[in-house]
């Protein structure tokens, strides 16, 4: 989907590629098909050889968000941008280049302004003994070179400070989840649309797996009477 000279791909769940109009790449919450996602495209299993990478940003620690975070930032070279926690862990892999932050931060990549926001769920790294401690989960809220704000707001369920992301940033384009059962369902993203009051909504993190019920049809009914777009993409589709 191409906004104002930038291009936003989705990879499939909550994973989404967006080509910067100054020409950086952006990866938010990479899980590609070689490492489980079933939605999406094999064509990217290969997006950290073939395609300059510039920032992975990961939102919390599930394996449905960061499961292609290490082997991407090996093979591309980019910088892993989460919690402090994670940020660390990813380190400890063996990756070079992270940036640890904390909500209400902002980072000055360039051109490009990322502000770590709130999100309400929780944020456990899957490890061979068990699970550890992944920080807190958050949001990004990305501003780029020509002004354009995009929040992609991880996994969460609706929560009244989204009204702060709208008076702080008014985000253009939101990517918010809508599957339910682990995060918000249709009708609490209808919700949080109101809330944050975008130009473009694109759904994310439904029909991954069985229990994410949530469908784009049911979020575009309950704002059919909103000045917003429901912006529905493909896996491995754009402009």
């Amino acid at each position: 989907m191409n906004l104002d000279g930038s291009e936003i791909t989705w990879l499939g769940h909550a994973s989404f590629l967006v080509k910067s109009p100054g020409g950086k790449v952006l990866v938010f919450d990479p899980w590609l098909q070689r490492e489980g996602n079933p939605k999406a495209p094999p064509s990217y299993d290969t997006l950290g050889t073939d395609t300059d990478i510039d920032y992975i940003l990961v939102s919390h620690g599930h394996f449905d968000h960061m499961g292609s975070a290490v082997s991407l930032a090996k093979e591309s070279d980019a910088v892993v941008i989460s919690n402090f926690e994670i940020a660390q862990y990813i380190a400890d892999q063996g990756v070079t280049n992270t940036i640890g932050m904390n909500k209400g931060g902002t980072l000055e990549l360039g051109e490009i302004r990322v502000t770590m926001v709130f999100a309400d769920h929780s944020s456990g790294i899957s490890t061979d003994t068990g699970i550890v401690y992944g920080g807190e989960p958050a949001g990004f809220v990305v501003t780029l070179e020509n002004g354009m704000t995009i929040y992609h707001a991880g996994d969460t369920n609706v929560f009244g400070d989204m009204a702060h992301i709208r008076s702080l940033y008014a985000p253009d384009v939101c990517l918010l989840p809508i599957g339910g059962h682990f995060t918000m369902s249709p009708k609490e993203a209808a919700y949080a649309t109101r809330l944050l009051a975008p130009k473009v909504v694109i759904p994310m993190h439904y029909g991954t797996f069985d229990v994410l019920k949530g469908t784009p049809e049911a979020l575009r009914d309950l704002l059919e009477n909103d000045a917003v777009e429901v912006r529905v993409l493909t896996p491995g589709d754009h402009h």
